[in-house]
């Protein structure tokens, strides 16, 4: 959505202006909506941003023939970025259909936000509220100002994946405890060729690619360092902390891998597949990608680990756009997600971490050991998520940006006073965001 749209004239207050946008938008998805009608009334419809989530939909469904056995349900796993596009679009366009939606936590904020989302009825207000059945942390990014709008389903959390091989031919006998660890392990773990260049990376750090994934894996790296790109103001807003002393080490901490030791580069392949192929020793990812080595790369010799002192959660929800006995159908699909079966299912042949409490995992860990870093957090681990705001993905893509472009400057590497510059410019461009939608703090 662009600033003009959202400023154009005659419009009073900025949430209407949105409003008027993402209404604007039916414009565009007529096409994608249309054959989302009444005919399908009887019909249940998931939508997944996730591939790999079908299979788990479908278990779902198979389960609850007893119960419904006229229900039909249909799943639309597709990639995440197409997925969050034809919400987006389906959503303003009004879609009156039957529909179970997968979100994450701060997209759905804003269709709350802008009455784009029903609120959840009495009985699973009552069981998301219920602290038995979730965290504080996972209750609260189901709802927003108190209300509940979803159900908790899923969430990505990272851990380290490192390779033992590799390891053990470098003689590392266990994974980095330390953000400075991370460093020395890096070089250690560096394959080159005979003109000294890298053919193996000792840490696949994410240097390019979509921008707010970018950003959101240096916060993970910030966050070690104990600082943080947004952090909320007594007064209940934001305001940007990406400058100071955790913001300058974070990204010195690229910069000397990327140029001074040359650990890693934005050519070299990277990520899970880079993992697999033995092209990295070890990166930091989701749960997932547990799952995916499993189907790809079975024999590979790797472990996991938490981070030092904590990990981002992106938690993922369940949210319904249904009306009389289809809405019924969809609420209870959604809680039928969430039995205690079902999320242990999820996690055993998807990957992804459950968001239900009281859940024994130990089968799951005892047969695969790599989820204990996932589900068996240290005492004191830090669970810490994007913010619910409207300008969140925003915020993201802006600073994502500016690190793409710092990465190419070997020059940084040794200016740590261009360093806070850099920072402190992007710390002000996301304040200036902020102050722009009324969120910026004291």
């Amino acid at each position: 959505m662009s600033e003009t749209c959202l400023e154009q004239p005659g419009i009073r207050h900025r949430r209407a202006a949105r409003r008027s946008c993402l209404v604007a938008a039916s414009v565009i998805g007529a096409a994608l909506v249309a054959g989302i009608t009444t005919a399908q009334a009887q019909k249940l419809t998931v939508w997944s941003g996730y591939p790999e989530m079908e299979p788990f939909y479908r278990h779902v469904a198979d389960g609850m023939k007893a119960k419904y056995p006229k229900l039909e349900v249909s799943v639309e796993a597709i990639p995440l970025r197409e997925h969050e596009k034809r919400v987006a679009l389906a959503l303003a366009s009004g879609a009156n259909n039957a529909l179970v939606i997968e979100l994450n936590a701060s997209s759905a904020a804003r269709y709350a936000n802008n009455d784009l989302l029903p609120k959840a009825p009495a009985n699973v207000v009552a069981f998301v509220n219920n602290p038995a059945n979730f965290s504080d942390f996972f209750r609260d990014r189901a709802s927003l100002g108190g209300t509940v709008y979803g159900v908790p389903l899923f969430r990505g959390q990272v851990s380290l994946f490192y390779n033992l091989d590799m390891f053990k031919a470098a003689g590392l006998t266990k994974p980095p405890a330390t953000m400075d660890e991370y460093n020395s392990y890096a070089e250690k773990l560096t394959q080159r060729d005979a003109s000294g260049k890298a053919t193996v990376s000792g840490w696949s750090l994410r240097l390019s690619g979509g921008g707010q994934g970018v950003a959101e894996k240096f916060w993970i790296n910030l966050f070690q360092y104990g600082g943080s790109i947004l952090t909320q103001t007594a007064d209940g807003k934001w305001k940007s902390t990406l400058a100071g002393e955790a913001g300058r080490k974070a990204l010195k901490q690229y910069l000397v891998n990327i140029h001074k030791t040359k650990t890693v580069s934005p050519e070299m392949p990277a990520d899970a597949e880079a993992f697999e192929r033995g092209q990295t020793a070890m990166f930091i990812r989701e749960s997932w990608v547990i799952g995916d080595i499993a189907k790809k790369a079975p024999n590979l010799a790797y472990a996991t680990a938490p981070l030092p002192r904590g990990s981002m959660s992106v938690p993922v929800n369940l949210y319904v756009i249904a009306k009389g006995a289809e809405a019924e159908a969809a609420w209870a699909f959604a809680l039928a997600a969430d039995e205690p079966d079902n999320q242990l299912w999820m996690l055993k042949n998807v990957g992804w971490l459950p968001n239900r409490a009281g859940l024994d995992t130990s089968a799951i860990t005892g047969s695969v050991p790599a989820f204990s870093a996932f589900v068996n957090n240290p005492k004191g681990y830090d669970l810490f998520a994007v913010p619910a705001i409207d300008v969140s993905d925003e915020v993201l893509t802006r600073v994502a940006a500016k690190l793409v472009a710092a990465f190419g400057d070997a020059k940084l590497a040794d200016d740590d006073k261009a360093i806070d510059a850099l920072l402190l410019a992007t710390e002000n461009e996301v304040n200036e965001i902020l102050k722009r939608e009324g969120m910026l703090g004291k």
